[in-house]
This record gives structure tokens, sequence and C-alpha cells, in this order.
């Protein structure tokens, strides 16, 4: 990030504590981008970001819009550890004598970190997803408001239910830690890394255009060679950098959300792998489809990374490490 020595330790907190603020501060928009990839065409039930965050908050609570982020706040800092640990050593075997790296090296150690974060990322967004769209599936589901001649002619079941004073309860709330062991139960670890090879495809590129671009601009600001960039222009550099590699690998982060959706609205399109879900939304959606959320994801990714610059900056890693028994391990 700097050209300051960092330590493991201090690498791993800053990171950890940039990915829990960052989700606390731009997860409603995540879930906005989760919802408005798993639409398909002639069932939308959200017209843009902002109706989507309208109708989330009128008909699940404010609450409603962190649904999953418990699962993001527990596990983004070991798959922050993991990436830019990664990282890090990638850069150090692929440099010599301490020399700058080539462009194609830093890509290459940015391709390294992406393959390595997908152990933490893929169960994790496997299992934020499902709280994300069961609000989105639930609106699919209401029921449909029945003329009293319609009604007269329902099923008898439904027709006894609709005259009697018995109040019908909402599906229960699921957690994440349910739907974990319920995968596991039914298809083992594997059920949890249900769309690992989407993930790679979207990881991977992702970390290949960020590192090398979040250096390159970060370069620019710095007053020589010797001195770091000011801490406004690694936040900007942070976002740039983040935001770009975040569109431009949009079309995989929406095959990955369908791959790893399980509850499916009415009608909705089930996939047997990445080349049969992009086969099918391009010829049901087109091409198009593959940009759904694209606004959402950079807004939520210019910030994350943004902040994790920051972090760096301020060396809140090194003030704890050098003040708790941490700093025995970073000796």
């Amino acid at each position: 990030m700097s050209q300051k020595q960092i330590s493991l330790p201090a690498k791993l907190i800053n990171g950890g504590i940039a990915g829990i603020v960052g989700v606390t501060c731009v997860f409603p928009i995540d879930l906005v981008k989760t919802r408005l990839q798993n639409q398909r065409q002639g069932q939308q039930v959200y017209k843009s970001m902002v109706d989507c965050l309208v109708k989330t908050v009128r008909s699940e609570g404010f609450f409603g819009m962190y649904r999953g982020a418990a699962v993001n706040l527990a596990l983004v800092t070991p798959e922050k550890a993991i990436k830019l640990a990664a990282n890090d050593l990638f850069r150090h075997h692929l440099s010599k004598d301490g020399k700058g790296l080539s462009l194609f090296k830093e890509m290459l150690a940015g391709c390294g970190a992406g393959m390595c974060q997908v152990v933490v990322t893929t169960p994790m967004e496997m299992l934020k997803i499902q709280l994300q769209d069961a609000g989105r599936v639930a609106q699919q589901q209401k029921p449909v408001m029945m003329s009293p001649t319609k009604l007269a002619a329902a099923n008898a079941v439904l027709r006894r239910a609709y005259n009697s004073d018995a109040v019908v309860s909402a599906p229960r709330a699921v957690s994440a830690t349910q739907i974990a062991k319920e995968l596991f139960h039914k298809k083992g670890i594997m059920g949890l890394y249900k769309g690992l090879g989407a993930t790679l495809i979207r990881d991977v590129p992702f970390s290949v255009i960020y590192f090398p671009l979040f250096a390159n601009l970060n370069s620019l600001g710095k007053p020589s060679a010797e001195e770091a960039s000011p801490v406004y222009w690694a936040f900007v550099s942070g976002c740039a950098a983040g935001s770009t590699a975040a569109v431009a690998v949009n079309p995989c982060d929406v095959v990955k959300t369908r791959l790893q959706t399980l509850n499916k609205g009415p009608s909705e399109e089930t996939y047997n792998g990445v080349v049969d879900c992009v086969s099918k939304i391009m010829r049901k959606e087109g091409p198009a489809a593959f940009l759904k959320g694209a606004g959402c994801r950079a807004l939520v990714i210019a910030p994350l990374f943004g902040i994790a610059q920051v972090m760096y900056f301020a060396g809140v890693g090194e003030y704890i490490v050098d003040n708790t028994p941490l700093n025995r391990l970073s000796a």
C-alpha cells in the first residue's frame, strides 16, 4: 500500500477493520444489488436502486436492509486477511532484489490473491445471498387480491381459511446458521461451495485489475519516490480502482448470484453451471442483463477499498499491534 513495511498482524487488523466499517456503511446497497441481479424480465419487483430501498424498508423495516450482514461481518476479516496477505506474498516472491514489479507480475500477484480468497468468499456469499434475496422472493409470492365472485369459486380449503378468523403467520425467518447446517447435511461441504467456479471467474479478474490499477494510480500522487501519497489520494485511488474493477467483472457477478440463489421465485429459471447460466441469460434477457446491479456494485466496492487505504495510512493496525501482546507476532 505504502512504501513503509507493515507487519502481517497489522495488515490483517487494518483489512478487518476496513471490511467491518465498509460493510456496515454500504451493506444496504449490496442487498439492493443482489435483488436487482436476481430479477427476471416480466417479473420486476423493483424499478431501481432507490425503489428497492424504499420497498425494502416499507415491507421489512429498517433492519431488513441488513439481512445477511452478520455473515459478512463475521467472515470479512478472514477474507480480507487472506486476500491482502496472499497478494503481498506473491509480490514478494515475484520481485527481484527489491525492485518494482512489472505490470504483468502485478497482475499475476493479484491473480494468486483472488484464487486464495475464494476459500472464504464462496461460502460467505452463498449464505449472504439466501438472506438478502428472501425479501424479493416473498414479494413475488404475495397473494393477489381476488374479487368475491372468483373467491367463491376458489378451493374449499382456501375459502375456509379466508372466512375464518385465524391469522396466517408469516414464513419463519431463517438464519445463516440454519442454512449452513441444512446445506452441509444434504450436500456436505460442497453445498457451501456451490458457485465456486463463478466466484473464481469473478474474483480472479477483479484482483488482476484492482491491485495493479491501485498501485499505479496511487504512485501518481506521491510527492517523491521515497514519500507515501497523501491520505486523500490513497482514498481516491482505492475508490477508483475498486469501482473500475467492480464494473468490469459485473457480468461474472450476475452469473455467480444467479447460480448461488437457492430459493427461486415463481417460474424463475434454474441453471446447470456457468455455461448454461450465461446461455439462458443471453437468450432470454439479452446482454443488458449482465450489467444489472453494476452501479450498486461500484457504490459498494469503491468505499470498501477506499476505506482500506485510509486504515493503512492512519496506521490503526500498527498502533494496536504496538500496544498489545500482538507485537510479539510481528517481531
